[in-house]
């Protein structure tokens, strides 16, 4: 995965939690606000068949809204989405970790709600 922001401080957690998976447990309901993440994405050819996004509702429980989308004619070129990511701390991080996982691009664009 990529990430366009290094100083961030949602890249440098998604590093930590890579690094210590047990700091992903909750302890607190309260610890966890509902954040707001922009991030874009590029989906390759090779996952045109997967539900990528789908899976970030589903198996992370985040609200995902595409802001925009860029995709190809017959869908033959990669596909580069702007999503909004709501959810706690640790929804987003696991769901970037998954992203992760798939070798995709992501940058990563604020975690303030404020910031829209």
């Amino acid at each position: 995965m990529v990430i366009k922001n290094p100083t961030d401080s949602h890249s440098e957690r998604l590093n930590e939690l890579q690094e210590n998976p047990e700091l992903a447990e909750a302890s607190d309901p309260e610890d966890n606000p509902i954040l707001l993440t922009r991030i874009r994405i590029r989906i390759s050819k090779k996952y045109h068949q997967e539900p990528v996004i789908s899976r970030l509702v589903s198996e992370y429980g985040l609200t995902v809204n595409i802001a925009a989308a860029l995709l190809g004619a017959n869908a033959r070129d990669d596909g580069w989405f702007h999503l909004q990511l709501q959810g706690t701390s640790q929804q987003i991080n696991s769901a970037l970790i998954y992203l992760n996982d798939l070798d995709l691009e992501v940058w990563h664009e604020s975690d303030n709600a404020n910031d829209w």
